[in-house]
């Protein structure tokens, strides 16, 4: 998040003014375009549909559903983009990459098999994850029933946190966003380590492939 709060500041106004003018569908909205574009903080939007079902402008139970409708809306976009490329165009385009290779897509395939009901309902309460774990999902074909089962799910316990706080701490709403943060900044240093470590253990088998073909180009006949 920006450090002076510009672009936040005009976020929550949007967010209040679209909420007051067409309700809790407002804040589905925003969830949706927040599925879609991580960078808008769902840890700022749900407590602030929470705050204005406290105000009376829409219940508890609209705030809830229509988040969460939101958050399966966007999920489902991002599922089908997925799903349009596919394992082939996956592979092919791993196999340009620096430091990647098509069978490392065929791993992540075959993992997201074995655990991908896990990975959609966790994924849906981790920052960043929430919006990405649609795609492979998608690339894997998931029985869209189940997708959205279990999307809906993670979605309404993620969604319910923060709604229910918003509720209930009223105009102090933002001392939830200092928690979400710390989350938020937790998420993306495991994600940088296991990036980093990625490359490292990749650099590090090149090297060793290297030297081991340079080493047998030089034997004596």
């Amino acid at each position: 998040m920006a450090s002076d709060g510009s672009w936040l500041t005009a976020l929550i106004d949007w967010v209040v003014s679209l909420m007051e003018i067409i309700g809790p569908i407002g804040a589905g909205i925003a969830i949706a375009l927040e599925n879609i574009f991580p960078p808008l903080p769902s840890e700022v939007i749900l407590p602030l549909a929470g705050l204005t079902a406290s105000r009376g402008t829409f219940t508890l139970f609209e705030a809830l559903f229509w988040t969460t409708a939101g958050s399966v809306v966007g999920a489902l976009l991002l599922y089908g983009i997925g799903a349009a490329l596919g394992v082939r165009r996956l592979r092919a385009v791993a196999g340009k990459v620096p430091l990647m290779h098509p069978e490392d897509i065929d791993r992540t395939v075959a993992w997201f098999h074995r655990h991908g009901g896990k990975a959609v309902f966790f994924g849906r309460m981790l920052p960043i994850f929430r919006s990405l774990i649609s795609i492979p999902a998608g690339v894997t074909r998931m029985p869209l029933w189940k997708f959205g089962l279990l999307t809906a799910a993670g979605s309404l316990a993620w969604n319910t946190i923060f709604v229910l706080a918003g509720y209930l701490l009223g105009e102090s709403w933002h001392i939830v966003e200092q928690y979400a943060e710390i989350l938020q900044y937790v998420v993306i240093a495991v994600a940088a380590a296991a990036v980093a470590w990625f490359v490292y253990v990749r650099v590090r088998s090149l090297i060793a492939q290297r030297r081991g073909d340079d080493d047998g180009g030089h034997e004596p006949a």
